[in-house]
């Protein structure tokens, strides 16, 4: 099997959570790390950090990627880092649960700038700047498998990134580069926790077959198999990684 090291893997939105565990996990592999951040300078130079201590390499770069500007400087300050792109990891999002008659513009228009145009507009650099038989992927959520009151807007931007992943993959496929999406099912970050009663989290733990939340370290295991040539013949899909949640 080919080996990973050398390669290099932008990781949106890896101060914290799925992300900050996804590059660790990739840098144990050889893979060169871009942690992206928006904000948090400090969290991120300290997942930056931890990398390093253990012999990786990585740097930290901050963007905002809700701007088509901020996705731009992203990929070129990564090339000027390392000179290279073979993988792009769109974990960036927001989520705010509201219902309807709470929602306000400025509330849709944040979670679709970063979710679905920060996550599109990074795939359009992708097609122009990554090298060949790279590996995109994208996060979506098995919230849309529910019928969850507050989550239509959030669900709303996660369901666009799963038909881009669709649409795209033939595009990208004369670059031999595949893209998927993770659909992760509820994972103990603090963006899942946040606003959550411990009976809310409870009660979801009982609509997972195997009767627990899932941690980033589920999720990182799958992209540890997606960004290997082993799947090489896997594109356009939505994996849902979620324990069984229903």
């Amino acid at each position: 099997m080919q080996s990973l090291q050398g390669k290099v893997a932008i990781i949106t939105g890896s101060s914290r959570g799925i992300g900050r565990t996804i590059a660790q996990q990739l840098a144990q592999q050889g893979i060169k790390v871009v942690v992206n951040y928006a904000t948090g300078k400090e969290k991120a130079q300290g997942v930056v950090e931890s990398i390093i201590q253990k012999g990786g390499e990585a740097t930290a770069i901050q963007a905002d990627l809700s701007t088509v500007s901020g996705v731009e400087s992203l990929f070129t300050e990564t090339l000027a880092a390392f000179g290279k792109i073979d993988i792009l990891i769109n974990n960036a999002g927001l989520m705010k649960t509201q219902s309807l008659s709470e929602i306000t513009e400025e509330d849709f228009d944040k979670q679709f700038n970063l979710n679905v145009k920060g996550t599109f507009f990074a795939c359009q650099q992708a097609l122009k700047l990554m090298e060949p038989k790279g590996r995109i992927i994208n996060f979506s959520t098995s919230v849309l498998g529910q019928m969850f009151p507050g989550y239509s807007v959030y669900a709303g931007t996660k369901g666009a990134v799963e038909q881009f992943t669709r649409q795209l993959a033939k595009e990208f496929a004369v670059k031999e580069i595949t893209i998927n999406t993770i659909s992760p099912g509820p994972i103990n970050t603090e963006l899942f926790n946040v606003g959550k009663t411990e009976q809310q989290i409870e009660g979801m733990k009982k609509s997972i077959a195997f009767g627990r939340i899932g941690e980033p370290e589920d999720i990182a295991n799958v992209i540890d198999f997606l960004v290997s040539e082993k799947s090489e013949w896997i594109t356009g899909q939505t994996i849902r990684v979620n324990g069984g949640f229903i």
